[in-house]
């Protein structure tokens, strides 16, 4: 798939994941924040709790899962760029919680399959 194609597929998915979030009470606060350490998928609030999400989108099996696109260097970047953010934003003394959202399409069909919620997903990855 060619850049502009994973550019494509992956806001797809970012828009399927926020979507879901805000049926499930998440509210969207910022998406695509970037910083010189990286970039946050969608920072989503519910409550007092501010959710980080890293959203992975996939045709199919051929690449692994969606979930196993989450390293331990991808975890490591996902933390960093959490802090970065409640840094830039002086907030200190928030809840938080790192969470990831997989996205699954059908390779042949380009239906969606599945979109799953892991919050809090880095304390048990």
């Amino acid at each position: 798939m060619s850049t502009d194609g994973r550019k494509k597929l992956g806001a797809w998915g970012e828009t399927v994941a926020a979507t879901h979030l805000e049926a499930h009470d998440y509210t969207l606060v910022v998406r695509n924040w970037r910083c010189a350490t990286g970039e946050i998928d969608l920072v989503m609030q519910k409550g007092t709790l501010l959710a980080f999400v890293e959203v992975k989108t996939r045709r199919g099996h051929a690449s692994g899962s969606a979930e196993q696109a989450i390293t331990p260097r991808k975890a490591q970047k996902m933390i960093d760029v959490a802090y970065a953010y409640l840094l830039a934003h002086d907030l200190d003394e928030v809840d938080f919680s790192i969470d990831v959202v997989a996205v699954e399409i059908d390779p042949r069909t380009s239906k969606l399959v599945r979109v799953d919620h892991y919050p809090d997903a880095l304390a048990t990855w």
